[in-house]
Order: structure tokens, then sequence, then C-alpha cells
């Protein structure tokens, strides 16, 4: 595994070929230190880890990995599903190319919008819709604790412990090295 920056992770995840939707996450608290951990799992993509940390509070920090080159059958219920768990959803989302994009963008999103107010629907099925329209390259189900860490996260953690130990060696140094230790600068 190589590591690198956590932006260009988000930038592979954004600019594969997958269907947009079959992207799955998991986040939480890091165990051990400063930041968050976050794993997001696609069949046909594999499995990317992230952790970072907020540098100050309009700055994220932080490094990841591809850990997996795809979610097999000891992985897949690691992750959350939509028809299995009662997770709540992310996204992943790439900026207009201009002005005219930004302009239909917003058009297709009222259509979405327009067509779910006016018939009785899932919340399922608008989020899959709003995310269509914006364009999403990325998202689905997230089981995601904001002050502590869900329990597969461990898991993963524990199934890619030299990953994580890598990870969280160069985020303590990019911590360490920004001067913040448990406040922001």
């Amino acid at each position: 595994m190589r590591v690198r920056d956590w932006q260009d992770i988000l930038a592979d995840v954004t600019e594969s070929d997958a269907d947009p939707d079959g992207w799955r996450a998991i986040a939480g608290d890091r165990q051990d230190g400063l930041g968050e951990d976050l794993f997001f799992g696609h069949p046909d993509e594999g499995v990317y880890a992230l952790k970072t940390y907020t540098k100050n509070p309009t700055e994220l920090r932080g490094v990841g990995g591809r850990v997996a080159r795809r979610i097999d059958d000891d992985l897949d219920p690691l992750f959350p599903r939509r028809d299995r768990d009662d997770a709540g959803r992310f996204g992943v989302q790439s900026p207009p190319e201009d002005e005219a994009d930004a302009e239909t963008m917003a058009k297709r999103l009222e259509e979405a919008v327009k067509v779910h107010a006016e018939a009785p629907t899932e919340p399922d099925d608008f989020f899959t819709d709003v995310m269509d329209a914006l364009d999403s390259p990325a998202f689905g189900p997230m089981e995601y604790e904001f002050d502590g860490r869900p329990d597969r996260l461990d898991d993963l953690k524990e199934e890619f412990g030299h990953a994580d130990e890598l990870l969280s060696k160069d985020l303590d140094q990019l911590v360490e090295e920004d001067g913040v230790g448990r406040g922001f600068q």
C-alpha cells in the first residue's frame, strides 16, 4: 500500500468509472489519537482507508491508501448495506465544471425534488435521485458515529492492521509537524 494525501484518495473515488451508488462507507473517531478513521468500499474498486484530522476550523488534513482491490465475501459484512442495515447516507460531490453545468445540475435537482413532492416515494429513492441529479460520483449507505466508533470500524482496522499502522504513523507525523496536539492551530 502506498500512503498518499487524503484528497488524492477522494480524487481516485470521484474519477473512478464505478457505479456511483455502489459505494459504502464507515467512519468514526480514531481509536488512538486525534482525528477520524474512514473506509470507503466498492465491489469493483476495492477498499480505501483514510485518516484525517481538523488542523483548524477551515483545514482538514490526512492520509490514505487503497487497502484492497475488491470487496470479497469476508469484507462484505463489514460494510453497511441499504438492504440489511439502518445506516445513514453519504455522498461525494465534484463541483460543476462551469456555469452551464451548474445550471443544468440545478434544473435536474429541481425536477427530482418536484417528482418526489408530487408522488409518495421512499427516502432512499429521494436520496438516490438527488445524488443522480447532482451527478455525484460516489454515494451510498454509511455507518458513522459522531462521538465514537462503530464496531465494524474496529473490525476493518483489524482486517487491515498493517495498513492502519502505516496510516496512523503518517497521520501522527502530520499532527506533530503541524504542532496541533489536542487543539486547533
